[in-house]
């Protein structure tokens, strides 16, 4: 308890800033789903022939899974706050519609029947009479909405739109606990009290009093009715702030979601800041590497770190090539012709594929290569990321070459294939040459004797039009050129993977001392 303190203690701002934007994201998101799902339920109350569609359409669209639907609609709206903000109203749309259908539809027929007795229209009978009778239903639907946001918004890390999933994501990367920790229970205590304001708010506007008189279901409505209006004018005023913060002109750099991007993002956002006046945001922590090219591609992006290796088999769909100037000229071509890509110098070390097992495993069966490893791999339970078995420069084309067959594939993220491999979960994975978690768990890492993992030099890559409005990125960023080696890039990321120091205060130190930046 003491170590999570001491980490709260000391990385309180940045928990609070992530906190307050996730906050904005799902309550936004839910002021969204409110307005769009009431009016929806009304709609299907009175249209009973749209009931089952409508409902069967939400059914679905919760069915679907979260990191699937964010997937779809990245190509669509990019990266960023914008389909985090779509996909949380989508999955909140069915508790309020469903709600509000049922609240609405199941109300005593004989009452429905005096207020048409009396004269009220269907408008007027909807208002003064179905809604205030409702509303429990209505609101229990919205709560159940706002506390299911609050825990899907912690996915908004994996596209970059920041909130306390930034810190769960990083931990896992990392197995940083402390760092789960300070995300995780942010967002616990955050669904708690938008549950207990929303339960407040029900209470406080809810139709209770079986002798409660016109006059005062009357003030009831009209409360809803302000409350409504008043919700219309912070969404349209928050995206309004919003719309003018992103017109600025600004460098927006982004990562991949493993400690080695994060530094190196972190760098070449340091070096901009440092030696240009331009503005820069950072898009750290994005998914694997389609979301970040799509998000360079789509704009949402100015800049990140690719490697050839990466370029040249899973993105340019090339057969694996051993010639790093071969591969890098390869790509260089490609990326521009295709996609209107610059690449940068490379910064000067290479990060490829390695297979790793324990020291246990490796001294049982004598494993010194990966020809080693094919003897025996039919015993073993390989733990790979979850790009790994599905890349050809992966285990796809690993297989074929060395005529291997594990005895099972359980694919996990990140960090997380570290702690299963150590907990005899599995007993091989995929790794990183530069993984600082290689020395933290004292991993045997086999060599690839047949030479099949391409090169995959790190290079920083942005937009030709970029360039060209900024011309003096070149000589900024390639001031990093060929200043990292293997074994610094490995250190640099045990200092993040192994001694929890963070990506950004490892990144600027790195940078003071081989004096890039300008004091």
């Amino acid at each position: 308890m003491s170590g999570f303190m001491n980490y709260l203690t000391t990385n309180y701002e940045q928990v609070f800033s992530l906190l307050g934007q996730h906050l904005y994201l799902s309550v936004i998101s839910v002021l969204v789903a409110i307005i769009i799902g009431i009016p929806l339920g009304i709609l299907i109350s009175r249209e009973q022939k749209l009931a089952k569609p409508i409902i069967g359409t939400t059914n679905v669209i919760q069915a679907v899974p979260s990191l699937a639907l964010l997937g779809f609609l990245i190509p669509f709206v990019g990266i960023g706050s914008t389909p985090a903000i779509i996909m949380v109203v989508l999955y909140s749309l069915l508790p309020i519609v469903k709600n509000t259908y049922t609240g609405l539809t199941n109300i005593d027929g004989d009452i429905l029947e005096a207020a048409r007795g009396i004269g009220l229209t269907k408008s007027q009978t909807m208002r003064k009479v179905q809604l205030p009778l409702a509303f429990p239903m209505i609101m229990a639907g919205i709560r159940i909405s706002a506390v299911t946001a609050v825990g899907l918004m912690t996915i908004a890390a994996f596209i970059g739109a920041g909130g306390l999933g930034y810190l769960v994501f990083s931990g896992v990367q990392t197995v940083d606990n402390y760092m789960i920790l300070a995300g995780a229970i942010p967002a616990c205590i955050l669904a708690l009290v938008i549950d207990f304001i929303v339960g407040k708010l029900e209470s406080s506007l809810s139709y209770t009093s079986k002798q409660s008189s016109a006059k005062k279901t009357g003030k009831t409505t009209k409360k809803m009715m302000i409350s409504f209006a008043s919700i219309v004018i912070i969404i349209a005023g928050a995206f309004t702030v919003y719309s003018k913060v992103n017109a600025e002109d600004k460098i927006v750099i982004g990562s991949k979601n493993f400690s080695e991007q994060l530094i190196l993002g972190n760098m070449l956002a340091d070096l901009i800041e440092n030696k240009t006046d331009i503005q820069v945001e950072r898009k750290l922590n994005l998914g694997g590497s389609q979301v970040a090219f799509s998000a360079l591609k789509n704009g949402d992006i100015d800049m990140y770190v690719e490697y050839t290796g990466t370029g040249l088999v899973n993105i340019l769909n090339q057969p694996p090539q051993s010639n790093p100037d071969k591969v890098y000229n390869i790509v260089q071509k490609e990326f521009k012709q295709k996609y209107g890509f610059e690449l940068l110098k490379p910064i000067g070390f290479n990060n490829t594929y390695a297979l790793a097992v324990r020291q246990d495993t490796a001294k049982e069966f004598n494993l010194k290569t990966i020809s080693d490893l094919t003897k025996i791999s039919n015993g073993l339970t390989m733990g790979p990321t979850i790009e790994f078995p599905n890349r050809e420069d992966g285990l796809i084309g690993l297989t074929k070459t060395y005529n291997m067959k594990f005895k099972e594939v359980k694919p996990v993220d990140g960090g997380l294939r570290y702690t299963a491999l150590a907990n005899r979960k599995s007993d091989v994975i995929d790794a990183f040459s530069t993984d600082g978690l290689l020395e933290a768990f004292h991993l045997k890492v086999l060599e690839d004797d047949k030479n099949f993992f391409p090169p995959y030099y790190a290079v920083p890559m942005l937009k030709e039009e970029t360039l060209k409005e900024h011309p003096e990125l070149r000589k900024v960023i390639n001031s990093l050129a060929g200043k990292l080696t293997d074994e610094k890039m490995r250190k640099l990321n045990y200092k993040v993977d192994s001694l929890k120091q963070s990506p950004a205060k490892v990144a600027k130190e790195f940078l003071e001392s081989e004096g890039l930046l300008e004091k």
